[in-house]
């Protein structure tokens, strides 16, 4: 064996040793109670969809209406959403059943939606018991729905669509914002693909396809 070769192996044990007791070192010091902890614990403190109930109260959403029957009818039988107000499954058909709805189809990131909500907002205390309205949110963050509701001051009865099924049932195109107008056998009376303009924008189109003066 060379000289060279002699001189070269005991360097190459120091830097072996010099590396074991720096890997040892950093195991020793690493947090035990650190971040990952931390997380879990915030995790145990959410719902399952990730949004406190603190979040929905702060967003201060209406209950989302109570089942009129055990089922309902129309291609919205069967489907089921998850309220805004708390966060417990609805089935959009029974729940609307035995009157005439619309339904909002809307997104936290649209534009001509945040525009058109307080006129819905609005349309809705006027039409009172006669008529149910509600907001469909058509994208899976539900966190920043809540936030939008909140900073618009929306209060509207409201529930979590993350797939976008009520979309896909009454054959709605991939563009928001959509309202539904639904009779109270579940039927679809008309799909308004466009942005409200105003109150009498909604109260004329609720009247001549629902047949609902308010």
């Amino acid at each position: 064996m060379s000289e060279a070769s002699l001189l070269r192996r005991p360097a190459v044990r120091w830097v072996l040793a010099a590396v074991i007791l720096v890997v040892a070192a950093t195991v020793a010091l690493w947090p035990r109670g650190g971040s990952e902890t931390t997380g879990i614990v915030a995790q145990t403190s959410r719902q399952p969809s990730g949004v406190s109930a603190e979040e929905r109260a702060a967003a201060g959403s209406q209950p989302c209406p109570s089942p009129a029957s055990a089922t309902g009818s129309g291609p919205l039988s069967g489907l089921q959403v998850s309220c805004l107000a708390d966060g417990k499954p609805v089935d959009l058909a029974a729940a609307l059943a035995g009157k005439p709805a619309l339904l909002n189809l809307w997104a936290y990131w649209c534009g001509p939606c945040a525009t058109e909500l307080p006129h819905l907002q609005e349309f809705a205390q006027r039409a009172g018991s006669a008529l149910t309205v509600i907001t469909v949110h058509s994208d899976p963050d539900e966190a920043k729905a809540l936030s939008r509701l909140t900073g618009l001051g929306i209060t509207l009865p409201g529930v979590e669509d993350p797939q976008a099924a009520v979309r896909s049932a009454v054959g709605a195109p991939a563009v928001l914002p959509v309202s539904v107008l639904v009779r109270a056998d579940g039927t679809i009376a008309s799909v308004e693909v466009r942005t409200f303009a105003d109150v009498a924008d909604i109260a004329d189109t609720v009247s001549a396809k629902l047949g609902v003066t308010v």
